[in-house]
């Protein structure tokens, strides 16, 4: 999606004045989703994957929706969409909260960009490769510590690959080590993590080569449409955290309800006075008589 620069807007929500970071998934996809940006995409792009530069010559940001083969499946929207010169399909997406379910997606998402490249009467030859860059705000893989890692279809037995046709990068920010570890990638992830102008002008200093990019992401911050958006995601996403904690809190008062209900059978079956538990458990008398 793309925005144009306009008037600096106030730039509170709150009453505290936010950084809007491109760890932010509406910004995120604001600010690698604009053609204007598709340079900085594809330098992004070439610091996470191993692929030959002739890859990124040509590259289209399509439509983020994946289709659907039949209007009951569901739909899924990706942050991120790119086709490369050679039909590579390229899924960038950020994930601030870590889900139980995750990986789950993320392999239903590469699933279905793999079968809606096949229409009626293609052979599975047509099939491009689908790769899939993942970033989190939380810890993801805790078999390890490294910040960037590749996933493909290998053997476990012989440390075979099978294919790579799906190839999955997770990249965790909580991992990223503070020093420079001399590789480009260092410098985008400390750049998508930022949470402060402050952050972006020391990164600037100590990577010239980020300059462009940081430059886009400051403007932004002053874009009115863009900070819009961002305060009614982060308006959706402080509800949905207070629904959750609301239901948590709720889910621990009916459990210890629960457990009171199944003390106060037990009390009755060892004869208890009915006073005593009433006393005990706030239960009126007809409750407990009924239990």
């Amino acid at each position: 999606m793309a925005t144009k620069t306009t008037k600096k807007t106030a730039t509170k929500l709150d009453g505290i004045k936010v950084f809007m970071s491109a760890k932010s998934d509406i910004i995120f996809k604001i600010f690698f989703g604009d053609e204007h940006n598709k340079d900085i995409l594809i330098e992004f792009l070439m610091a996470v994957l191993k692929l030959p530069l002739e890859e990124f010559l040509e590259i289209l940001i399509i439509d983020p929706h994946i289709k659907r083969k039949r209007k009951k499946d569901k739909l899924a929207v990706l942050d991120v969409k790119v086709k490369t010169k050679y039909g590579k399909i390229i899924n960038i997406e950020i994930q601030v909260v870590v889900t139980p379910d995750m990986r789950e997606r993320i392999v239903f998402y590469d699933s279905k960009l793999i079968t809606e490249q096949i229409t009626s009467g293609d052979t599975h030859s047509v099939i491009k490769k689908v790769i899939s860059i993942v970033i989190t705000g939380e810890r993801f893989i805790p078999e390890h510590e490294i910040y960037h890692d590749t996933f493909t279809f290998y053997s476990k037995k012989t440390n075979t690959e099978l294919t790579d046709l799906i190839e999955i990068h997770t990249l965790e920010l909580p991992k990223l080590p503070e020093k420079s570890d001399g590789t480009n990638l260092w410098n985008w992830m400390k750049f998508i993590a930022a949470d402060s102008e402050e952050e972006l002008k020391v990164l600037a200093q100590n990577a010239p080569q980020m300059n462009t990019p940081i430059e886009k992401l400051l403007e932004l911050n002053q874009d009115s449409e863009a900070r819009i958006l961002f305060e009614a995601r982060e308006k959706q996403r402080r509800d949905s955290m207070a629904r959750e904690q609301h239901a948590r809190l709720e889910g621990k008062k009916e459990g210890k309800k629960e457990g009171v209900i199944e003390m106060t059978k037990k009390l009755k079956a060892k004869n208890m006075p009915i006073e005593d538990i009433i006393d005990m458990t706030g239960f009126t008398i007809e409750y407990i008589k009924n239990l």
